[in-house]
């Protein structure tokens, strides 16, 4: 095969990392101001999070470190004691004070790597925690719009399936890299304080380990975010052979060897991909090590020279060799960890991008209000463009729908309807014209307003994993139904008391297979309960998009007597279909082709004028043998 099967195997980078491009090819300057500000940003979220703990992690971090110098010089008291004149019982008895400072110090060091890692314990959580708040908070008021533009989605997948974890492990990076900073910097304090050429003697062998560390993090983000398409559509490409719900279509049509494939080829085309990343990381760390010999062999140098010259006692010697051991062995770990907070830097800049990108996507707050339930909405001149497409959905659609009618949206496959009914609730506001309830534009309207009014019953409807009754009640939760007097109106006028009587435990059955106990439902018992949920919402606007697809004759005639009993005066209730046959009734006829409004009408006068309608109407009553279609 050729072609692949799985999306494109070219796609233009995303629009959310252009900038990490750039990020990905930084020279070590901008690369060493990076982990700071990952540092900075992991802190004020630790602070905002959970000030206290935050405050005892840097005491401990400070006074871990206070303490291993404490040791540093304690030893080298020892040495001075150990290797003074006189007999060798008289020098140990002298070391043994210095010797149990030493023995104390590393003992308390013991200990606060312990409180360092309960408090960590503690505090890694709270932050994971309000990261994953922020970042929730942010996509639960995103405009629905937004979903519609793929670069959007793949940005929410990469975020939502790895950032708040990363957050958690940037929390535990930070706090061990303060501590091996600590570590650092009493190790070459205290060579510093045995002679001035030893501290920067100390760091010789931490650069080369530090570009070496910083590279390789580099070339690991330049690779994910070339390859960030591609792991996508392995994904798609797993799920389709794993998921339950394409089990079935998948063997009916034979196409399991077709997915295998697919899934080896971008699986092959990831490994070499893997494999090309690692033998460059690979040269960047036997680089960085032959240059940290040097650096090492260098400072052992300048150790040598200052004991050949007595500008270092031997006792003091001995305590610069730990030292150096010490802040190298906290250089080479802390140089790990700087690659995994430079890593994780960048995960944190997309949760902090999709947070910010969330905040530009969220509706506008209306400062308009709603007199009530609306008498009247209206369209003047409405078109609508999905994002990133050529051309419009809707243009030029100019209609007004009145309290207490049900008015029909039909057309083909394509024609806008369901556009037009999100548009008609607000869930989508006009890229054009204005949409209108009682004179008030829905784009100066708060969204949950127009939503507290509007009820839609969705041809595909969200499969909530919760019980059944909550399936039905989910619309509106709050509601005040002490005798189930509402729920069973709703679940009689839709069918679904049927679909409850079947379940094991009724309304409190689990709807979801994710669970041992629960069950699954066919697509017309979940259509069903769709109208019921529809039904219990009770709305001043009904939206029925497509309610009956899945349903058969008798459930499909009960389902739409039920919505069309839904009319009433205070009410506005718009029904999108294809199936005409129930449409007879509706007061306003609205057809659409090609995203115009090219008819409206009741039924009678769109069949006696003539056109798409008549056609369509037609074709559908003569697959039925209906000779009553009016010449």
């Amino acid at each position: 095969m050729s072609a692949p099967l799985i999306g494109v195997d070219d796609m233009e980078t995303p629009y959310w990392a252009l900038g990490f491009e750039q990020v990905a090819k930084a020279r070590m300057r901008e690369v060493a101001t990076a982990v700071p500000r990952t540092v900075a940003r992991v802190v004020r979220w630790s602070w905002a999070s959970a000030p206290g703990w935050t405050l005892l992690a840097g005491a401990l971090h400070l006074v871990g470190g206070a303490t291993q110098a404490f040791g540093l010089l304690a030893t080298a008291d020892v040495f001075t004691r150990l290797l003074a004149e006189g007999p060798t019982a008289d020098r140990v008895l002298a070391a043994l004070p210095a010797l149990a400072l030493v023995v104390a110090a590393y003992a308390a060091g013991g200990l606060l790597d312990a409180a360092e890692g309960a408090v960590q314990a503690e505090l890694a959580p709270r932050v994971e925690r309000a990261a994953a708040d922020e970042l929730y908070a942010a996509l639960v008021r995103v405009d629905l719009v937004a979903f519609d533009e793929p670069d959007f989605t793949q940005l929410v997948d990469r975020v939502t399936s790895g950032a708040p974890s990363r957050v958690r492990a940037a929390v535990r990076e930070t706090g061990d890299l303060v501590s091996l900073v600590v570590s650092v910097a009493s190790a070459v304090v205290t060579a510093g304080v045995l002679h001035p050429l030893l501290a920067p003697a100390v760091l010789l062998a931490a650069a080369p380990q530090a570009w070496a560390r910083m590279r390789s993090a580099q070339i690991a983000f330049d690779s994910w975010l070339r390859t960030s398409s591609r792991a996508r559509r392995l994904g798609v490409a797993g799920d389709l052979i794993s998921a339950r719900s394409g089990a079935a279509e998948v063997r009916a049509f034979t196409t399991q060897d077709l997915l295998l494939a697919e899934h080896r080829r971008i699986a092959a085309d990831l490994q070499r991909e893997s494999v090309r990343v690692a033998h460059r990381q690979n040269r960047a760390s036997t680089l960085g090590r032959a240059l940290s010999g040097v650096g090492t062999g260098a400072a052992y140098v300048v150790l040598g020279v200052l004991l050949v010259a007595g500008a270092l006692p031997l006792a003091l010697g001995g305590t610069a060799v730990l030292a150096m051991r010490a802040a190298s062995t906290a250089i080479a770990n802390g140089m790990y960890l700087v690659s995994q907070l430079y890593e994780s830097g960048f995960h944190l800049d997309l949760l902090r991008t999709l947070v910010a990108d969330c905040a530009r996507r969220r509706r506008p707050a209306g400062g308009a209000a709603l007199a009530g339930d609306p008498a009247e909405i209206s369209l003047d001149d409405v078109g609508f463009t999905y994002p990133g497409a050529d051309s419009p959905a809707l243009h030029g659609v100019t209609l007004t729908l009145r309290r207490g009618q049900v008015v029909a949206l039909v057309g083909e496959n394509g024609s806008g309807k369901t556009t037009l009914g999100k548009l008609l609730t607000g869930l989508y506001l006009p890229t054009a014209g204005s949409v209108r309830w009682d004179g008030v534009d829905t784009r100066d309207v708060d969204g949950s307003a127009l939503a507290e009014r509007t009820a839609v019953i969705l041809q595909d409807p969200l499969h909530w994993p919760t019980t059944a009754g909550t399936n039905v009640r989910i619309g509106r939760l709050e509601r005040t139904d002490p005798d189930g007097a509402a729920f069973a109106e709703a679940t009689a006028l839709s069918g679904a008391d049927a679909v409850l009587a079947e379940l094991p435990r009724g309304a409190e059955t689990v709807l979801s297979k994710q669970f041992q106990s629960g069950r699954d439902l066919s697509g017309g018992q979940w259509q069903r309960l769709s109208v019921a949920r529809g039904l219990y919402r009770d709305a001043a606007v009904v939206i029925a998009d497509e309610p009956t697809a899945a349903l058969d004759a008798r459930a499909e005639h009960a389902v739409f007597g039920a919505v069309q009993g839904l009319r009433r005066a205070d009410r506005i209730t718009v029904l999108v279909t294809h199936r005409l046959a129930n449409v007879r009734h509706a007061d306003l006829v609205v057809v659409l082709e090609h995203g115009r409004v090219t008819a409206l009408g009741t039924h009678a006068e769109l069949m006696a004028a003539g056109g798409v309608y008549r056609d369509l109407f037609s074709l559908q009553a003569g697959a039925y043998g209906s000779d009553t279609v009016p010449a």
